[in-house]
């Protein structure tokens, strides 16, 4: 019986999460839930798996979700409550699946705690990797991926050596606007930015996933996860989401995983390792499918893969301040402020004006990723 906490347990890792541990309830145990600000989805998960404690980050949600449950619980809130559940002494797996870059202190806090990691906050590795990854060798905890690409290439390396990797191919859907001209994308609405084609996602990620840029956080991830450099990393666009990466190895051989578009596949194989759990869950149906399909990603129709890939091999604190000045732009765009192109206008600002810190601490890290949220909020860009 693994003893769960789910960071971001409303969101849709979270939701896929909890769906899974509905199916092995003689398996998993879930005794800490935190989510943000959505009071009626955590009620509802708190009276089906009674944790012991939960958190919200605020402290009038917080409130409200003390008094709407029907059976006494703890609840805490804000940053400190993240640190709480993290840590907390009844757990032995923490599934990090909070978005964005305040997933990174909990994270850090579950691996000091001696917690495997169930990962599906990317953001931590593209802010601190290289914190990460040495607390965990530290710790000697495991860091289990749950992004579909990056369990894909996990599965797909199992019993061979790394050092036989010629490179690994992380695939992407190419989202919402994969088959739109450059041109077209000037008058891109976030209704039409937020229907994805195949996966269903939170707004950032799918907003991510149409400039490209959530791949250019997922080849950040990749190196780190994996420690690959960039040049033996490359990105696939396959529009049926079907094969959810590839290794390649040196005598040229590829092995791939595929799946239906479903995250409680990589969910319940990080829950489950080294096991494999039934699941329901749609068959993959290759001759109902047909065909599959390749190409290589435009990176001038969309430009943001190509400045994560720099970002990513210049290192330090650029990474950070990409991240944090997308998470504005995204946020800015969903709200009509920018237009879709302005997020890449938005990120090129704040990039060249940043001063790169080659060597990091935690404390630089977060003092870049402040610096770039307020220049990203500045920034004149095209509005929607």
């Amino acid at each position: 019986m693994k003893r769960i906490v789910i960071l971001g347990s409303t969101g849709s890792i979270g939701i896929n999460t909890l769906e899974v541990i509905r199916q092995h309830p003689d398996r998993f145990n879930v005794v800490g839930l935190a989510a943000g600000s959505n009071v009626e989805e955590m009620i509802r998960q708190a009276e089906e798996f009674r944790p012991r404690i939960i958190s919200m980050e605020e402290e009038s949600a917080a409130e409200t979700v003390r008094q709407g449950v029907s059976y006494p619980v703890e609840v805490v809130w804000g940053g400190e409550g993240l640190l709480v559940l993290a840590s907390l002494k009844e757990s032995d797996y923490v599934v990090s699946a909070i978005v964005g870059s305040r997933g990174l202190p909990p994270t850090l806090a579950a691996i000091q705690a001696g917690k495997t990691i169930g990962l599906a906050n990317k953001e931590s590795l593209v802010m601190g990797g290289s914190l990460v990854m040495e607390a965990s060798r530290k710790a000697g905890v495991s860091i289990l991926p749950i992004d579909s690409e990056h369990s894909a290439l996990f599965q797909s390396m199992n019993g061979e050596p790394r050092e036989r990797i010629r490179r690994i191919l992380v695939t992407a859907s190419g989202g919402s606007f994969r088959d739109w001209p450059r041109e077209r994308l000037v008058t891109a609405t976030k209704e039409e930015a937020l229907q994805h084609p195949n996966w269903s996602m939170g707004a950032k990620v799918t907003i991510d996933s149409a400039t490209l840029m959530n791949k250019g956080l997922e080849v950040i991830e990749a190196r780190w996860l994996f420690d690959l450099p960039y040049d033996q990393i490359d990105v696939l666009i396959h529009p049926e989401s079907i094969i959810h990466s590839l290794v390649e190895y040196e005598d040229g051989a590829m092995m791939a995983q595929l799946g239906t578009p479903d995250m409680k596949v990589p969910i319940q194989y990080a829950l489950s390792y080294p096991e494999r759990l039934p699941l329901k869950g749609e068959p993959l149906d290759l001759v109902a499918i047909g065909e599959l399909h390749f190409r290589a990603p435009d990176l001038d129709r969309f430009p943001c893969l190509k400045i994560a890939y720099t970002c990513g091999r210049q290192g330090g604190t650029l990474p950070t301040v990409m991240n944090a000045a997308n998470e504005i732009a995204v946020e800015r765009f969903l709200a009509g402020q920018l237009s879709f192109l302005g997020i890449e206008e938005v990120l090129e600002e704040v990039l060249s004006r940043h001063t790169l810190v080659p060597h990091p601490t935690i404390d630089d890290l977060f003092e870049a990723d402040r610096w770039a949220r307020e220049m990203a909020r500045q920034c004149d860009a095209r509005v929607g």
